[in-house]
């Protein structure tokens, strides 16, 4: 309600780790300058981001012949499935990023990395 933009950060599906492994965030977004500014601020931060795609095939996989949209499409693609599944939940007009961390949220040896945490910190500062 009234947001001027929107920033998620989570793991969706784990599917990203596929594309990207366990350095590189990946990054869907409905804004090109919006992400231009993440991308900057990721950059100083030393914080590795990829944009990944949201395409209508990815689309085509959340729709439904007996409900408004499915929660699951299939494996292959499945970051930025999960991606356009989140996207149907901003209105188009709302700059929106998600940052898909299930790569590099956890490492198994130190345990959570506050990824994305400085990046964060930098873009609003």
């Amino acid at each position: 309600e009234g947001a001027k933009k929107i920033i998620g950060v989570a793991t969706r599906t784990g599917n990203v780790v596929g594309a990207l492994g366990t350095e590189v965030t990946g990054v869907f977004t409905n804004d090109e300058n919006f992400l231009d500014a993440f991308k900057e601020s990721a950059e100083r931060s030393k914080e590795l981001v990829w944009h990944l795609p949201i395409m209508d095939p990815h689309r085509h996989q959340l729709e439904s012949y007996s409900a408004d949209l499915k929660n699951k499409g299939s494996r292959m693609g499945g970051a930025s499935i999960a991606g356009a599944f989140l996207e149907r939940f901003v209105n188009e007009d709302i700059p929106w990023l998600h940052l898909d961390i299930a790569g590099t949220a956890y490492k198994e040896k130190s345990g959570a990395t506050g990824t994305m945490v400085r990046t964060l910190v930098n873009m609003f500062e």
